[in-house]
């Protein structure tokens, strides 16, 4: 009498809880099933062997994912049993077709019983099969949806179908990957943008979270930004310059950076903190090894996320590897104040100035000229318009071009003059509006 173990299982005859026990064996350290054996160790033979045995080789192929069949070899015993030796697998982990790769399909040996493998399990075997490379590693949740993306690629007429899928590397062996799931409507990871009353970043003024794909999550929070970039003008003589917080395009360049770089095996989100002095984009993941700040501000890069950086360039999204950074201190070459980076071994972060900000203005000497700032409305911009044609204008003719009130008018009309936009010669009927000399 002999008794089951960590590596002996007995089957009395065929029922479908045997392809359990063979993924069970193939997920751990191998071992043999024994059919037409009882749970003591006794024979007691299968009724039709032939039958049987196509069943169980066909039934090991087609119900179990990925292919086991190279691990599992069939040996008849005295025409009445099979004996079903399985080895170690090495595209760990092994499961249910019908079920999935998740606990419900996935087994593993565990004395002398096949249990379900908890998720840390899971994703225990898919690095040790995968490797570190989390993006192409077997997605542990397979039910995904891609609208959102299929509306991104769409718009920027890129084609996302079966094909793509495979050349993109949202799939392998037609299993999704964990780039799929950076792509996919059920993405867990998050953007979160806050906006602060003050400098310390510590009383919320607003706050958003972004969530789904990244791409959607990109697109959304480029819109959200675009909000908090406010525009001021500079007023020097006629000549109106309007300059906004932060050019856009460092935004956007360190949006991508934060997106594609980001190191997705952590469960956090990209934070995005805004205030009046700076905007602050802070991902997971540091510096690769053997890159510098140095190294990354002269373009060299090493792409955390490969397969993601390629879809977003793709999507003509981004350009090229390495070129962002930079065009993020090119963009700032004017300003005194300089974008700044701070990495650990687990955050990247990058700063962007107000070029704005009192700070930046205080330091570019070209600030303390005869240059007045002044917050302009579209309803001065229009007065302002007005008299760099004609050179000046009366009462009667703010009215009509603002196409408001007497009282309104003169309320414009004196926090122009209160900013340095314009002067006011003479009084009543004979009153005129001139641009500031």
């Amino acid at each position: 009498m002999r008794y089951e173990s960590e590596h002996i299982e007995y089957k009395s005859k065929f029922t479908d809880d045997i392809y359990k026990e063979v993924i069970a064996f193939a997920n751990t350290d191998g071992g043999e099933i024994c059919l037409g054996v009882d749970d003591s160790g006794n024979l007691v033979g299968i009724e039709d062997v032939d039958e049987t045995y196509t069943r169980l080789t066909n039934g090991i192929r087609d119900a179990i994912h990925p292919d086991v069949t190279m691990f599992v070899r069939y040996i008849l015993e005295d025409g009445k049993a099979i004996r079903i030796e399985i080895g170690e697998g090495s595209s760990k982990p092994y499961y249910l077709k019908s079920k999935g790769l998740k606990p419900a399909g996935v087994y593993v040996r565990q004395g002398a019983s096949s249990v379900q493998a908890s998720p840390e399990q899971i994703r225990h075997m898919i690095k040790e099969s995968d490797g570190d490379d989390f993006e192409g590693a077997r997605c542990l949740e397979q039910e995904l949806t891609f609208k959102a993306a299929k509306t991104v690629f769409g718009h920027y007429g890129v084609e996302f179908n079966d094909e793509k899928y495979r050349a993109l590397g949202i799939t392998k062996n037609d299993i999704y990957t964990n780039l799929a799931l950076l792509l996919s409507d059920q993405c867990p990871h998050t953007t979160k943008v806050a906006v602060y009353k003050d400098e310390f970043c510590t009383e919320f003024r607003d706050s958003k979270e972004f969530g789904g794909s990244v791409l959607k999550q990109f697109e959304e929070s480029i819109n959200y930004l675009a909000l908090c970039n406010k525009t001021v003008s500079t007023i020097k003589g006629v000549l109106r310059t309007d300059k906004q917080d932060y050019p856009d395009e460092a935004i956007r360049e360190a949006l991508l950076n934060a997106i594609v770089h980001r190191d997705y095996s952590f469960s956090g989100s990209i934070i995005i903190n805004v205030n009046d002095n700076k905007l602050e984009f802070i991902s997971l993941g540091g510096l690769l090894p053997g890159l510098s700040v140095e190294d990354i501000r002269i373009g060299i890069s090493q792409p955390r996320n490969k397969n993601l950086a390629e879809v977003f360039h793709r999507l003509h999204l981004i350009e090229s590897y390495g070129t962002g950074i930079r065009r993020i201190f090119r963009l700032y070459e004017k300003c005194a104040l300089k974008p700044s980076i701070e990495t650990t071994p687990n955050a990247f972060k990058i700063v962007l100035p107000n070029m704005n900000s009192d700070d930046a203005l205080n330091e570019d000497s070209s600030s303390k000229s005869d240059e007045r700032i002044s917050t302009v409305t579209p309803q001065m911009n229009k007065v302002l318009d007005y008299l760099a044609e004609h050179g000046e204008m009366n009462e009667d003719d703010l009215q009509s071009l603002l196409g408001v009130k007497k009282t309104r008018a003169y309320m414009v009309a004196r926090q122009m003059k209160e900013d340095g936009l314009i002067d006011i010669v003479g009084r009543g009927g004979t009153k005129k509006y001139r641009t500031a000399k």
